[in-house]
C-alpha cells in the first residue's frame, strides 16, 4: 500500500442497540502526519442513518474503519446457516438477505432477522433462547477471529447476541448499512482496493489498544490522560483537554490514529489465510495477520 494512498483516516465505533439514536456510536478522523485525531460532530448523538450519510459524503481517499463484524462464520460448516435452504452463498448476498427480512425494522435494526424461524436457530438470544444450531461455548468463529485468538485477542462469535461482550447485533445492523454501501463504496476484502478513492474496512479497536501499549483486559480508556499516553505510542500528538472521556469516543480516536500508522503495511492487506473464498464469504479484520 502506497504511503500516500489515503488522505484521511476514519474510525467508527458502531452500535447495534435499539432506538433511533445511539450514544454508543462515535466517529473520529485524522489526516496524514502526526496531528491529533478529532471527533466528528462532537456531542452529536448519531443515528445509524447519520453515519451512512456521512460516510457516503466523506472526502475522497478516506480509509474508513467500522468496528463491527461484516459477515458470519462460513468456512467451518460450508454455509452461514447450514440446513437452511435460503442460506446465502456469499457475504453480499447475506447483507441483502438481512436487509430484506428486516425491511420493516426502523433505524437499520435487525430484530426481524434474529427472530426469523430459521435464522434464530443459529443465534444465542436473550431469555435463555439458544438456537439448536448455535454450537457450543462462545459459538462459531470466522477464520479471522481464530487468527485474532492466535494473536492474543478474545473475540466473541457474531452469532452471540447476549451479554456485554456480544457483537452480533452490531454485526447484523452493520450489514444493513453495508448493503447500502454496496456499489457505492468498496468494502475490503469483499471488494478489491481500486487504488483510488475511499475504502471501507473492518476494524477491531482492541488491536489498536494493544498496539498502543494498553494491557490485555484494559483496552478501554476513560480519561484523556490514558488516551493521550496511548496516542503517543502510535506517534500521534495529544488530543486537547483533561478529565473523563467515554470509551466509545476514545476507541474511535485511538483507532483512527492506529489506521494512519498502519495503513501502509503491505502484510496487513495480504494475510496468509485470506483466500479468495474467505474474502467473498467471511471477510477479514484489518490488522489481523
Amino acid at each position: 500500500m502506497a504511503p500516500d494512498r489515503f488522505a484521511r483516516f476514519v474510525a467508527i465505533d458502531w452500535s447495534g442497540a435499539v432506538g433511533a439514536r445511539q450514544r454508543g456510536i462515535a466517529v473520529a478522523e485524522c489526516t496524514p502526519g502526526t496531528a491529533a485525531p478529532s471527533l466528528v460532530r462532537p456531542g452529536h448523538i448519531w443515528s445509524r442513518h447519520d453515519v451512512l450519510e456521512w460516510v457516503l459524503a466523506a472526502p475522497a481517499a478516506s480509509l474508513i474503519g467500522f468496528d463491527l463484524g461484516p459477515s458470519l462464520p462460513f468456512r467451518d460448516a460450508g454455509a452461514f446457516f447450514p440446513g437452511w435452504d435460503d442460506s446465502p452463498p456469499d457475504a453480499k448476498a447475506l447483507w441483502a438477505l438481512v436487509d430484506r427480512l428486516c425491511a420493516e425494522d426502523p433505524h437499520l435494526a435487525a430484530t426481524s432477522f434474529v427472530d426469523h424461524v430459521e435464522a434464530s436457530r443459529h443465534f444465542r438470544r436473550h431469555g435463555g433462547r439458544t438456537g439448536d444450531r448455535f454450537g457450543t461455548g462462545r459459538g462459531r468463529l470466522r477464520v479471522t477471529e481464530h487468527a485474532q485468538r492466535a494473536q492474543g485477542m478474545s473475540p466473541y462469535s457474531n452469532m452471540n447476541l447476549v451479554g456485554a461482550a456480544q457483537v452480533g447485533k452490531s454485526s447484523l445492523t452493520g450489514m444493513r448499512l453495508l448493503h447500502r454501501l454496496d456499489g457505492r463504496l468498496p468494502v475490503w476484502p469483499f471488494d478489491a482496493d481500486p487504488g483510488h478513492g475511499s475504502l471501507v474496512v473492518e476494524i477491531y479497536t482492541s488491536i489498536a489498544a494493544r498496539d498502543a501499549g494498553r494491557p490485555k483486559g484494559r483496552s478501554k480508556m476513560r480519561d484523556i490522560a490514558a488516551l493521550n499516553a496511548a496516542l503517543a505510542v502510535l506517534g500521534s500528538e495529544a488530543v486537547p483537554g483533561t478529565g473523563e472521556i467515554d470509551d466509545h469516543s476514545s476507541d474511535a480516536l485511538l483507532t483512527a490514529a492506529w489506521l494512519r500508522a498502519n495503513a501502509h503495511r503491505a502484510e496487513l492487506w495480504h494475510p496468509p489465510a485470506l483466500t479468495p473464498a474467505i474474502a467473498a464469504t467471511e471477510g477479514w479484520t484489518f490488522g489481523v495477520t
